[in-house]
Protein backbone atom coordinates (compact mmCIF):
# COMPACT_ATOMS: atom_id res chain seq x y z
CA UNK A 1 0.00 0.00 0.00
CA UNK A 2 2.38 2.95 1.23
CA UNK A 3 4.30 3.89 -1.55
CA UNK A 4 2.61 2.14 -4.38
CA UNK A 5 -1.17 3.00 -3.86
CA UNK A 6 -0.73 5.34 -0.98
CA UNK A 7 1.37 8.55 -1.34
CA UNK A 8 2.54 8.18 2.37
CA UNK A 9 6.22 7.42 2.66
CA UNK A 10 7.05 11.32 3.15
CA UNK A 11 4.74 11.27 6.14
CA UNK A 12 6.78 8.72 7.87
CA UNK A 13 10.30 10.22 6.90
CA UNK A 14 9.02 13.63 8.04
CA UNK A 15 7.71 12.59 11.50
CA UNK A 16 10.49 9.90 12.12
CA UNK A 17 12.62 12.53 11.78
CA UNK A 18 11.13 15.22 14.19
CA UNK A 19 10.82 12.25 16.81
CA UNK A 20 14.60 11.38 16.50
CA UNK A 21 15.71 15.40 16.26
CA UNK A 22 13.95 15.66 19.75
CA UNK A 23 15.42 12.97 21.04
CA UNK A 24 19.03 14.10 20.19
CA UNK A 25 19.27 11.76 16.86
CA UNK A 26 20.56 13.78 14.27
CA UNK A 27 21.14 11.20 11.66
CA UNK A 28 20.89 10.90 7.93
CA UNK A 29 17.78 10.59 6.36
CA UNK A 30 19.02 7.42 4.48
CA UNK A 31 19.38 5.86 7.71
CA UNK A 32 15.38 5.36 7.40
CA UNK A 33 15.60 4.06 4.47
CA UNK A 34 16.39 0.38 5.48
CA UNK A 35 12.67 0.34 7.35
CA UNK A 36 10.62 1.07 4.57
CA UNK A 37 7.93 -1.92 4.70
CA UNK A 38 8.37 -3.30 7.78
CA UNK A 39 6.03 -3.09 10.80
CA UNK A 40 5.81 -0.02 13.36
CA UNK A 41 6.84 -2.50 16.18
CA UNK A 42 9.59 -3.74 14.52
CA UNK A 43 10.85 -0.26 12.70
CA UNK A 44 10.39 1.50 16.48
CA UNK A 45 12.15 -1.21 18.54
CA UNK A 46 15.49 -1.68 16.11
CA UNK A 47 15.73 1.93 16.48
CA UNK A 48 15.31 1.97 20.49
CA UNK A 49 17.88 -0.62 20.47
CA UNK A 50 20.38 0.91 18.03
CA UNK A 51 19.57 3.88 19.27
CA UNK A 52 19.46 3.97 23.12
CA UNK A 53 16.07 5.67 22.78
CA UNK A 54 14.72 5.91 26.11
CA UNK A 55 10.90 5.89 25.81
CA UNK A 56 9.03 2.29 25.16
CA UNK A 57 8.09 2.30 21.58
CA UNK A 58 4.85 2.36 22.24
CA UNK A 59 5.41 5.72 22.56
CA UNK A 60 7.13 5.81 19.61
CA UNK A 61 4.52 4.93 17.72
CA UNK A 62 2.20 7.20 19.05
CA UNK A 63 4.00 10.15 18.75
CA UNK A 64 4.54 9.07 14.82
CA UNK A 65 0.90 8.55 13.92
CA UNK A 66 0.07 11.69 15.54
CA UNK A 67 2.62 14.06 13.53
CA UNK A 68 1.56 11.82 11.15
CA UNK A 69 -2.37 12.27 11.24
CA UNK A 70 -1.43 16.89 11.30
CA UNK A 71 0.08 15.89 8.16
CA UNK A 72 -2.72 13.75 6.42
CA UNK A 73 -5.56 16.19 7.60
CA UNK A 74 -3.63 18.93 5.96
CA UNK A 75 -2.60 17.44 2.88
CA UNK A 76 -5.30 14.26 2.59
CA UNK A 77 -4.77 10.88 1.40
CA UNK A 78 -2.82 11.15 -1.64
CA UNK A 79 -2.27 8.21 -4.56
CA UNK A 80 0.17 7.44 -6.17
CA UNK A 81 -0.21 8.59 -9.66
CA UNK A 82 -2.22 6.22 -12.00
CA UNK A 83 -2.45 3.86 -9.23
CA UNK A 84 -6.25 4.55 -8.76
CA UNK A 85 -7.19 3.72 -12.66
CA UNK A 86 -5.00 0.59 -12.62
CA UNK A 87 -6.26 -0.50 -9.88
CA UNK A 88 -10.21 0.21 -11.09
CA UNK A 89 -8.77 -1.86 -14.50
CA UNK A 90 -7.70 -4.48 -12.98
CA UNK A 91 -10.63 -5.07 -10.66
CA UNK A 92 -13.45 -4.45 -13.82
CA UNK A 93 -11.44 -7.15 -15.84
CA UNK A 94 -11.57 -9.49 -13.06
CA UNK A 95 -8.61 -9.69 -11.15
CA UNK A 96 -8.33 -10.99 -7.14
CA UNK A 97 -6.57 -8.88 -5.22
CA UNK A 98 -5.05 -8.46 -2.50
CA UNK A 99 -3.51 -5.65 -0.31
CA UNK A 100 -0.40 -7.19 2.46
CA UNK A 101 0.41 -4.09 3.94
CA UNK A 102 2.98 -3.78 7.04
CA UNK A 103 0.36 -1.00 8.09
CA UNK A 104 -2.24 -1.63 10.91
CA UNK A 105 -5.45 -2.66 9.07
CA UNK A 106 -7.17 0.07 10.46
CA UNK A 107 -5.02 2.33 8.09
CA UNK A 108 -5.33 0.37 4.95
CA UNK A 109 -9.12 0.59 5.68
CA UNK A 110 -8.96 3.77 5.62
CA UNK A 111 -6.44 4.98 3.20
CA UNK A 112 -8.74 2.76 0.68
CA UNK A 113 -11.43 4.06 1.68
CA UNK A 114 -10.66 7.61 1.35
CA UNK A 115 -9.39 6.46 -2.17
CA UNK A 116 -12.60 4.97 -3.17
CA UNK A 117 -10.57 1.50 -3.55
CA UNK A 118 -11.87 -0.57 -1.06
CA UNK A 119 -14.12 -2.77 -3.03
CA UNK A 120 -11.55 -3.49 -5.62
CA UNK A 121 -10.00 -5.91 -3.34
CA UNK A 122 -10.80 -9.46 -2.04
CA UNK A 123 -8.35 -9.73 0.80
CA UNK A 124 -6.70 -7.19 2.98
CA UNK A 125 -4.02 -8.52 5.13
CA UNK A 126 -1.93 -6.37 7.58
CA UNK A 127 1.43 -6.86 9.43
CA UNK A 128 -0.44 -7.33 12.69
CA UNK A 129 -1.58 -10.27 11.35
CA UNK A 130 1.08 -12.64 10.70
CA UNK A 131 4.25 -13.48 12.70
CA UNK A 132 6.90 -12.31 10.84
CA UNK A 133 7.22 -8.84 9.32
CA UNK A 134 8.70 -8.01 5.95
CA UNK A 135 11.41 -9.42 4.73
CA UNK A 136 9.76 -12.68 5.79
CA UNK A 137 7.39 -13.91 2.94
CA UNK A 138 3.95 -14.22 5.71
CA UNK A 139 2.30 -11.62 4.42
CA UNK A 140 1.89 -12.38 1.49
CA UNK A 141 1.75 -16.00 1.76
CA UNK A 142 -1.55 -15.16 3.83
CA UNK A 143 -2.78 -13.02 0.88
CA UNK A 144 -2.71 -15.95 -1.48
CA UNK A 145 -4.08 -18.09 1.22
CA UNK A 146 -6.93 -16.23 1.35
CA UNK A 147 -7.46 -15.65 -1.95
CA UNK A 148 -7.16 -19.31 -2.79
CA UNK A 149 -3.85 -18.20 -5.16
CA UNK A 150 -0.89 -20.47 -5.99
CA UNK A 151 1.70 -17.67 -4.70
CA UNK A 152 3.14 -18.94 -8.23
CA UNK A 153 0.48 -17.45 -9.88
CA UNK A 154 0.49 -14.05 -7.73
CA UNK A 155 2.00 -10.83 -8.84
CA UNK A 156 2.84 -8.44 -6.35
CA UNK A 157 3.64 -4.01 -6.62
CA UNK A 158 6.84 -3.64 -4.06
CA UNK A 159 8.84 -0.39 -3.60
CA UNK A 160 11.13 -1.49 -0.91
CA UNK A 161 14.17 -3.63 -0.84
CA UNK A 162 12.58 -5.33 2.39
CA UNK A 163 8.90 -6.10 0.64
CA UNK A 164 10.62 -6.96 -2.50
CA UNK A 165 12.74 -9.51 -0.46
CA UNK A 166 9.62 -10.68 0.92
CA UNK A 167 7.60 -11.01 -2.17
CA UNK A 168 10.74 -13.00 -3.73
CA UNK A 169 10.60 -15.39 -0.87
CA UNK A 170 7.18 -16.05 -0.90
CA UNK A 171 8.02 -17.15 -4.62
CA UNK A 172 5.83 -14.69 -6.74
CA UNK A 173 6.36 -12.38 -9.37
CA UNK A 174 7.74 -8.99 -8.66
CA UNK A 175 7.04 -5.47 -10.02
CA UNK A 176 10.30 -3.29 -8.17
CA UNK A 177 7.94 -0.03 -8.44
CA UNK A 178 10.97 2.73 -8.32
CA UNK A 179 9.41 6.02 -7.76
CA UNK A 180 11.34 9.01 -8.62
CA UNK A 181 9.98 10.86 -6.18
CA UNK A 182 11.52 8.76 -3.50
CA UNK A 183 15.03 7.88 -2.43
CA UNK A 184 15.99 4.69 -4.40
CA UNK A 185 16.09 1.19 -3.06
CA UNK A 186 17.62 -1.72 -4.20
CA UNK A 187 15.33 -3.98 -6.30
CA UNK A 188 17.99 -5.75 -7.95
CA UNK A 189 15.62 -9.00 -6.57
CA UNK A 190 12.58 -8.31 -8.62
CA UNK A 191 11.58 -9.44 -11.73
CA UNK A 192 11.32 -6.23 -13.54
CA UNK A 193 11.92 -2.70 -12.16
CA UNK A 194 9.23 -0.05 -13.22
CA UNK A 195 9.54 4.11 -12.84
CA UNK A 196 5.14 4.44 -13.43
CA UNK A 197 2.85 2.16 -12.51
CA UNK A 198 1.81 2.81 -16.39
CA UNK A 199 4.73 0.49 -17.39
CA UNK A 200 2.96 -2.88 -15.79
CA UNK A 201 2.30 -5.33 -18.42
CA UNK A 202 -1.65 -7.05 -18.26
CA UNK A 203 -3.48 -8.74 -20.33
CA UNK A 204 -6.60 -6.14 -19.38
Amino acid sequence: MDGVIVDSEYTYLESKTQILHSAGKNLPLSYQYQFMGTTYEFMWQTMKDELGLLEEIDYYISEMNRIREEMIQHDGVRAIKYAQQLIKELATAGYEMAVASSSPKREIIRNLTELGLLDCFQVLVSGEEVERSKPNPDVFLRAAELLMADPNECIVFEDTRNGALAAKAAGMYCYGFENPDYPAQDLSMTDKIITDLKEAEFNI
